[in-house]
Protein backbone atom coordinates (compact mmCIF):
# COMPACT_ATOMS: atom_id res chain seq x y z
CA UNK A 1 0.00 0.00 0.00
CA UNK A 2 1.44 3.87 -0.81
CA UNK A 3 2.12 5.51 1.79
CA UNK A 4 0.21 8.58 0.61
CA UNK A 5 -3.19 6.36 1.02
CA UNK A 6 -3.91 7.71 3.74
CA UNK A 7 -3.90 11.17 2.47
CA UNK A 8 -5.97 10.54 -0.55
CA UNK A 9 -9.35 12.20 0.59
CA UNK A 10 -7.88 14.84 2.72
CA UNK A 11 -7.04 18.41 1.44
CA UNK A 12 -4.10 19.14 1.45
CA UNK A 13 -0.75 20.63 -0.71
CA UNK A 14 2.79 20.44 -0.78
CA UNK A 15 4.76 24.09 -1.38
CA UNK A 16 7.86 26.03 -0.50
CA UNK A 17 8.18 28.82 2.16
CA UNK A 18 11.66 31.21 2.00
CA UNK A 19 12.17 30.78 6.19
CA UNK A 20 14.47 33.25 6.65
CA UNK A 21 16.51 32.68 3.04
CA UNK A 22 16.07 28.74 3.68
CA UNK A 23 13.96 27.48 0.34
CA UNK A 24 11.80 25.16 2.93
CA UNK A 25 9.25 22.39 1.43
CA UNK A 26 6.10 21.61 4.02
CA UNK A 27 2.93 20.10 3.69
CA UNK A 28 -0.02 21.61 4.73
CA UNK A 29 -3.69 20.39 5.95
CA UNK A 30 -6.33 21.36 7.36
CA UNK A 31 -6.08 24.87 6.93
CA UNK A 32 -9.24 26.15 7.97
CA UNK A 33 -8.90 25.53 12.02
CA UNK A 34 -7.55 28.18 14.50
CA UNK A 35 -4.93 26.02 16.45
CA UNK A 36 -1.72 25.24 14.11
CA UNK A 37 -0.04 21.71 14.73
CA UNK A 38 3.47 21.47 13.68
CA UNK A 39 5.25 18.20 13.00
CA UNK A 40 8.67 17.52 13.69
CA UNK A 41 10.34 14.70 11.76
CA UNK A 42 14.06 13.06 13.39
CA UNK A 43 17.61 12.68 11.66
CA UNK A 44 17.35 12.39 7.86
CA UNK A 45 14.06 12.46 7.84
CA UNK A 46 11.67 14.35 5.80
CA UNK A 47 7.71 15.12 6.26
CA UNK A 48 6.34 11.97 4.72
CA UNK A 49 7.62 10.42 8.12
CA UNK A 50 3.95 11.64 9.19
CA UNK A 51 1.92 10.81 5.90
CA UNK A 52 0.04 7.90 8.39
CA UNK A 53 -0.94 10.78 10.83
CA UNK A 54 -1.69 14.01 9.10
CA UNK A 55 -5.69 13.32 8.02
CA UNK A 56 -7.04 12.30 11.48
CA UNK A 57 -4.79 15.91 12.64
CA UNK A 58 -6.30 17.81 9.95
CA UNK A 59 -9.87 17.17 11.19
CA UNK A 60 -8.77 19.29 14.39
CA UNK A 61 -5.32 21.56 13.47
CA UNK A 62 -3.79 23.29 10.90
CA UNK A 63 -1.33 21.12 10.56
CA UNK A 64 2.44 21.91 9.13
CA UNK A 65 4.99 19.01 8.41
CA UNK A 66 8.34 20.75 7.14
CA UNK A 67 11.44 19.35 5.40
CA UNK A 68 13.49 20.34 8.43
CA UNK A 69 16.83 22.32 7.83
CA UNK A 70 19.39 20.34 5.02
CA UNK A 71 16.32 17.90 5.29
CA UNK A 72 14.14 16.15 2.51
CA UNK A 73 13.88 18.70 -0.18
CA UNK A 74 14.69 21.89 1.50
CA UNK A 75 18.02 23.80 1.08
CA UNK A 76 21.02 22.50 3.19
CA UNK A 77 23.58 25.28 4.22
CA UNK A 78 26.81 23.72 4.30
CA UNK A 79 27.45 24.11 8.15
CA UNK A 80 27.14 21.68 10.66
CA UNK A 81 22.83 21.84 12.05
CA UNK A 82 22.75 22.07 15.59
CA UNK A 83 19.68 22.67 17.92
CA UNK A 84 20.15 26.82 17.51
CA UNK A 85 20.00 26.40 13.51
CA UNK A 86 16.85 24.23 13.42
CA UNK A 87 15.00 26.18 16.42
CA UNK A 88 16.36 29.59 14.23
CA UNK A 89 14.83 28.03 10.85
CA UNK A 90 11.16 26.81 12.39
CA UNK A 91 10.91 30.32 14.00
CA UNK A 92 11.19 31.89 10.53
CA UNK A 93 9.17 29.10 8.75
CA UNK A 94 6.51 30.22 11.11
CA UNK A 95 7.00 34.07 10.92
CA UNK A 96 7.21 33.12 6.77
CA UNK A 97 3.45 31.06 7.40
CA UNK A 98 1.77 33.77 9.87
CA UNK A 99 2.16 31.45 12.83
CA UNK A 100 2.12 33.00 15.74
CA UNK A 101 1.56 30.24 18.24
CA UNK A 102 1.93 26.35 17.86
CA UNK A 103 1.61 22.90 19.18
CA UNK A 104 4.73 21.32 18.14
CA UNK A 105 5.30 17.46 18.22
CA UNK A 106 8.77 16.29 17.74
CA UNK A 107 9.50 12.58 16.68
CA UNK A 108 13.17 12.11 17.62
CA UNK A 109 15.86 14.96 16.53
CA UNK A 110 12.08 16.88 16.21
CA UNK A 111 11.72 16.06 20.19
CA UNK A 112 15.23 17.52 20.53
CA UNK A 113 14.71 20.67 18.68
CA UNK A 114 10.91 20.80 19.68
CA UNK A 115 11.77 21.12 23.36
CA UNK A 116 14.99 23.42 22.51
CA UNK A 117 12.10 25.48 20.63
CA UNK A 118 9.70 25.62 24.04
CA UNK A 119 12.81 26.87 25.86
CA UNK A 120 14.19 29.56 23.89
CA UNK A 121 10.85 30.61 22.42
CA UNK A 122 7.86 29.78 25.30
CA UNK A 123 5.18 32.12 23.90
CA UNK A 124 5.44 30.57 20.43
CA UNK A 125 4.82 27.06 21.81
CA UNK A 126 1.37 26.44 23.14
CA UNK A 127 1.68 22.05 24.19
CA UNK A 128 4.71 20.02 23.34
CA UNK A 129 4.92 16.47 22.08
CA UNK A 130 8.84 14.74 22.90
CA UNK A 131 7.94 11.40 20.73
CA UNK A 132 11.13 9.11 21.53
CA UNK A 133 12.75 12.40 21.70
CA UNK A 134 16.93 12.62 21.05
CA UNK A 135 18.63 15.22 23.04
CA UNK A 136 18.48 13.71 26.15
CA UNK A 137 21.27 11.22 27.15
CA UNK A 138 24.52 10.24 25.08
CA UNK A 139 25.03 6.24 23.79
CA UNK A 140 28.59 6.09 21.85
CA UNK A 141 27.58 2.96 20.34
CA UNK A 142 23.83 4.09 19.51
CA UNK A 143 24.97 6.64 18.26
CA UNK A 144 28.20 5.14 15.96
CA UNK A 145 25.36 3.06 14.47
CA UNK A 146 22.95 5.23 13.27
CA UNK A 147 26.02 7.73 12.31
CA UNK A 148 27.58 4.90 10.46
CA UNK A 149 23.92 3.65 8.42
CA UNK A 150 23.14 7.17 7.61
CA UNK A 151 26.95 7.90 6.44
CA UNK A 152 26.31 4.98 4.13
CA UNK A 153 23.45 5.64 2.73
CA UNK A 154 23.93 9.31 1.97
CA UNK A 155 27.43 8.99 0.79
CA UNK A 156 26.76 6.72 -1.75
CA UNK A 157 23.43 5.74 -1.65
CA UNK A 158 22.12 2.17 -2.92
CA UNK A 159 18.51 0.63 -2.51
CA UNK A 160 19.94 -1.38 -0.13
CA UNK A 161 22.17 1.20 2.05
CA UNK A 162 19.10 3.33 2.46
CA UNK A 163 16.69 0.02 3.32
CA UNK A 164 19.08 -0.85 6.42
CA UNK A 165 18.87 2.43 7.49
CA UNK A 166 14.86 2.67 7.70
CA UNK A 167 14.26 -0.87 9.05
CA UNK A 168 16.83 0.79 12.02
CA UNK A 169 13.95 2.67 12.61
CA UNK A 170 11.04 0.11 13.21
CA UNK A 171 10.40 -2.92 15.16
CA UNK A 172 9.04 -4.69 12.38
CA UNK A 173 11.56 -4.15 9.49
CA UNK A 174 8.86 -5.59 6.93
CA UNK A 175 7.01 -2.32 7.14
CA UNK A 176 9.42 -0.84 5.18
CA UNK A 177 8.17 -0.60 1.48
CA UNK A 178 9.80 -0.67 -1.71
CA UNK A 179 8.23 2.99 -2.29
CA UNK A 180 9.60 3.94 0.51
CA UNK A 181 13.01 3.18 0.30
CA UNK A 182 12.44 4.55 -3.47
CA UNK A 183 11.44 8.14 -1.74
CA UNK A 184 14.84 7.86 0.41
CA UNK A 185 16.41 7.07 -2.00
CA UNK A 186 15.83 9.99 -4.41
CA UNK A 187 16.44 12.36 -1.32
CA UNK A 188 19.84 10.84 -0.70
CA UNK A 189 20.83 11.13 -4.02
CA UNK A 190 20.70 14.75 -4.73
CA UNK A 191 23.93 16.15 -5.81
CA UNK A 192 25.91 16.82 -2.52
CA UNK A 193 23.28 15.01 -0.12
CA UNK A 194 26.75 13.09 1.43
CA UNK A 195 28.52 16.40 2.65
CA UNK A 196 24.80 17.24 3.93
CA UNK A 197 24.35 14.24 5.91
CA UNK A 198 27.89 14.72 7.68
CA UNK A 199 26.41 18.03 8.81
CA UNK A 200 23.16 16.44 10.05
CA UNK A 201 25.39 13.29 11.69
CA UNK A 202 26.92 16.26 13.77
CA UNK A 203 24.47 15.69 16.70
CA UNK A 204 25.28 11.69 16.76
CA UNK A 205 29.32 12.74 17.59
CA UNK A 206 30.59 13.69 21.14
CA UNK A 207 31.76 17.07 19.93
CA UNK A 208 28.36 17.86 19.57
CA UNK A 209 26.21 16.02 21.03
CA UNK A 210 27.40 16.53 24.67
CA UNK A 211 27.58 20.60 24.50
CA UNK A 212 23.52 21.04 22.68
CA UNK A 213 21.85 18.02 25.66
CA UNK A 214 19.11 19.15 27.18
CA UNK A 215 19.70 19.39 30.34
CA UNK A 216 17.64 18.65 33.35
CA UNK A 217 17.48 22.58 34.53
CA UNK A 218 16.72 23.60 30.91
CA UNK A 219 13.69 21.01 30.24
CA UNK A 220 12.79 22.18 34.33
CA UNK A 221 12.00 25.31 32.40
CA UNK A 222 9.58 24.11 30.23
CA UNK A 223 5.70 25.49 30.84
CA UNK A 224 4.32 24.18 28.62
CA UNK A 225 1.38 20.88 28.72
CA UNK A 226 3.81 18.20 27.62
CA UNK A 227 3.50 14.57 26.16
CA UNK A 228 6.74 12.21 26.67
CA UNK A 229 5.51 9.66 24.21
CA UNK A 230 7.84 6.41 24.28
CA UNK A 231 8.24 2.64 22.77
CA UNK A 232 8.53 -0.35 24.45
CA UNK A 233 11.29 -1.19 21.56
CA UNK A 234 12.86 2.17 20.96
CA UNK A 235 16.22 1.29 19.40
CA UNK A 236 18.02 4.45 20.55
CA UNK A 237 17.11 4.58 24.05
CA UNK A 238 15.71 2.96 27.07
CA UNK A 239 12.20 3.48 28.49
CA UNK A 240 14.02 4.76 31.46
CA UNK A 241 15.43 7.22 29.50
CA UNK A 242 11.88 8.27 28.89
CA UNK A 243 10.84 8.04 32.28
CA UNK A 244 13.57 10.30 33.13
CA UNK A 245 12.26 12.80 30.33
CA UNK A 246 8.87 13.38 32.00
CA UNK A 247 9.75 13.28 35.10
CA UNK A 248 12.58 16.32 34.35
CA UNK A 249 9.50 18.41 33.07
CA UNK A 250 7.09 19.56 35.27
CA UNK A 251 3.21 17.78 35.05
CA UNK A 252 5.02 15.82 32.08
CA UNK A 253 2.64 13.23 30.92
CA UNK A 254 4.31 9.82 29.88
CA UNK A 255 2.91 7.26 27.90
CA UNK A 256 4.04 4.26 26.21
CA UNK A 257 3.11 2.95 22.85
CA UNK A 258 3.98 -1.21 22.61
CA UNK A 259 5.03 -3.22 19.75
CA UNK A 260 7.32 -0.15 18.57
CA UNK A 261 10.47 1.26 17.77
CA UNK A 262 11.59 4.56 17.12
CA UNK A 263 8.84 5.57 14.64
CA UNK A 264 5.56 4.72 16.70
CA UNK A 265 3.56 7.55 14.68
CA UNK A 266 4.31 5.31 11.41
CA UNK A 267 4.16 2.06 13.12
CA UNK A 268 0.35 2.42 15.23
CA UNK A 269 -0.90 5.44 13.61
CA UNK A 270 -4.18 4.17 15.22
CA UNK A 271 -3.01 4.40 18.58
CA UNK A 272 -0.62 7.38 17.92
CA UNK A 273 -3.34 9.70 16.42
CA UNK A 274 -5.96 8.79 19.47
CA UNK A 275 -3.51 9.73 22.43
CA UNK A 276 -1.90 12.40 20.60
CA UNK A 277 -5.10 13.89 19.94
CA UNK A 278 -6.66 13.94 22.83
CA UNK A 279 -3.52 15.34 24.78
CA UNK A 280 -3.55 17.94 22.15
CA UNK A 281 -7.02 18.71 23.01
CA UNK A 282 -6.86 18.92 26.48
CA UNK A 283 -8.53 15.66 26.94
Amino acid sequence: MSMWLDLASCPHRIAYADAGGVRTRYLEAGSEHPETLLLLHGSGGYLEAYTRNIADHARHFRVIVPDMLGHGYSDRPDHPYEPRHYVAHLLALMDALGIERAHVSGESLGGWVAARLATTAPQRVSRLVLNTAAGVHYDPAVSARVHALSIEAARAPTRESVRRRLEWLLLDPSQVSDEMVELRHRIYSQPGFGRTMEHIMCLHTAEYRLPNLLTPRELGRIEQPTLVLWTEHDPGSSLQVGRNLADAIPGARFVVMERCGHWPQFEDPQTFNRVHIDFLKGA
